[in-house]
């Protein structure tokens, strides 16, 4: 009998005591065929996403993959990413969680529109520690787009509106 690897029961356990203290769990996460992600999000064949109940829908987190649903730019899509393809569970307050190595060969360049076959992934080959938060992609819009006006220093108000 082939014994189950401990990354994923060390992502529930990481996502498990974000929750519990309060932090928002973010996964980072390494692109390739397998992982169905919105594409337009991907930076560098990478994606942090944003995994707490408020972001999620239906999140299930199994020994094979984390499966679930989120908005992005309004519209709701169907996530899928293999436990290979996880590189970290951290809280995004903080940074501390767990980073994975992940070695998925050839397989980690972004997918091209045509590729249909599927191609095996490499085993996690071991664990390290989580020194500093990757940049997360907000579900809201694309970061190119997303431009807070500059303001200057104002006093609060109230505005009456009839």
């Amino acid at each position: 009998m082939q014994e189950i690897p401990t990354k994923p029961y060390f992502m529930r356990a990481i996502y498990e005591w974000c929750t519990d203290n309060g932090y928002t769990p973010y996964m980072a996460v390494k692109v390739n065929h397998a992982a169905r992600v919105p594409m337009e999000f991907v930076r560098n064949g990478e994606i942090v996403l944003n995994i707490s109940f408020g972001a999620t829908s239906g999140l299930k987190m199994d020994n094979d993959a984390v499966a679930f649903k989120a908005r992005f730019g309004g519209v709701s899509r169907e996530i899928h990413v293999p436990v290979e393809n996880v590189m970290a569970v951290y809280a995004s307050e903080n940074g501390q969680g767990m980073a994975f190595e992940v070695d998925l060969g050839e397989a980690s360049a972004a997918p091209a529109a045509d590729e249909t076959a599927a191609e095996p992934v490499k085993p996690v080959i071991g664990l390290a520690a989580v020194n500093s938060k990757p940049t997360p992609v907000e579900a809201t819009a694309p970061q190119a787009e997303v431009k807070k006006p500059e303001k200057k220093s104002e006093k609060p108000s109230l505005k009456i509106i009839k």
